[in-house]
């Protein structure tokens, strides 16, 4: 047992003496699965009752964001864990516990437009938080974010995934398209965001569908950016028409909501499809991160289908032709060689 487990076991057990919960003399703690961060979860067990601990190493996590944000979101009608106790200077946390059902684990065809509908009611709950506790402000998605986000696409996946070294036209391309990116995302009204709201931080939950979770790094940011996170899903591909019909649904509910003035399909989409871009230029790079830097290779499987939504996007708008191209002549090729990409899925996603 490490020292941080050792450590977060007699945490515990002093938490739940202050709690006034009485722990059964065989409770135990099981490893519950992670995800792409520093965090580690673990099952509480104790009189056929469990609680959620959390491991989140103060030096790379921020334990007292992800608690302001569930307490400022649960009297919104947000299914978040419940925050029994937490020790912020060691980064431990005792949470209620959701249940381990993701979304991803039974989304289906027959289920999907129920399943979003909900997240999609859930959604329109966080997009009207602008403040946490004692009136402290949600950061804001501003530019400088937005391009230091796209730009784990170039330093991570570009050149040191694939191994290329970008002519002087070619890293003004980039940063045009970054550019325009980051233009459209400004544009848009702004609301609170989640940031990664998407089918594995969505629960098919005991008390009430869905609990949400992973939301530390929530901002004020574009209105289309969790609603494309969730529909344009890196880890799940859905077609076009439920896709585009669950957002121009979304889309006429911000309007009564007093969320936008009104809809305008083609202005909604486009915002839309942009934000989606500037997404999963972001997911990429982290992906090839998470596996160079952090040794975590299970995601480049995600890769490929996450690159299909940017090559759809670009062969969509004629604005975006040269991001196109140069996609398929430089990037694709350089996929192929690198020995990390399964051939079907390159054919299956990146056909442009």
């Amino acid at each position: 047992m490490d020292q941080r487990l050792t450590d977060l076991h007699s945490w515990v057990e002093r938490a739940f003496v202050q709690l006034g919960i009485d722990l059964a003399p065989d409770w135990r703690l099981t490893p519950v699965s992670g995800d792409a961060s520093f965090r580690r979860y673990f099952r509480v067990h104790s009189h056929n009752m469990t609680w959620i601990a959390v491991d989140a190493p103060p030096a790379t996590e921020d334990s007292a964001q992800f608690v302001a944000i569930a307490r400022a979101w649960a009297p919104l009608d947000i299914h978040v864990p419940r925050i029994h106790a937490c020790d912020l200077k060691h980064g431990f946390m005792l949470q209620s516990d959701l249940g381990d059902t993701l979304y991803l684990d039974v989304l289906n065809e027959h289920n999907a437009p129920e399943l979003y509908g909900k997240a999609l009611v859930s959604l329109s709950h966080i997009q009207q938080c602008r403040t946490l506790e004692r009136g402290v402000e949600l950061p804001h998605y501003d530019r400088e974010m937005l391009s230091t986000e796209m730009e784990i696409f170039r330093q991570w996946f570009i050149e040191q995934l694939l191994g290329l070294v970008l002519s002087d036209a070619e890293q003004e391309l980039l940063d045009q398209l970054f550019e325009e990116l980051a233009d459209s995302a400004l544009a848009q009204p702004q609301v609170c965001v989640h940031r990664d709201f998407h089918s594995r931080n969505l629960l098919l939950s005991r008390e009430r569908t869905p609990g949400v979770i992973d939301f530390q790094g929530a901002v004020i940011g574009p209105v289309t950016y969790d609603l494309v996170s969730l529909l344009r899903d890196c880890y799940i591909r859905w077609p076009d028409d439920l896709v585009y019909g669950l957002m121009a649904r979304f889309g006429q509910s911000l309007v009564s909501a007093g969320m936008i003035d009104g809809y305008n399909e083609e202005i909604f989409r486009t915002w839309f499809d942009l934000m989606g871009m500037q997404r999963h230029l972001k997911a990429v790079g982290i992906f090839a991160r998470l596996k160079l830097r952090d040794g975590k290779p299970a995601y480049l499987a995600d890769i490929p289908r996450t690159l299909g939504y940017i090559f759809q996007v670009a062969g969509q708008y004629p604005q975006l032709d040269r991001v196109n191209t140069w996609l398929k002549k430089r990037v694709v090729p350089a996929m192929k060689t690198t020995g990390h990409f399964d051939p079907a899925d390159l054919q299956r996603w990146l056909r442009g």
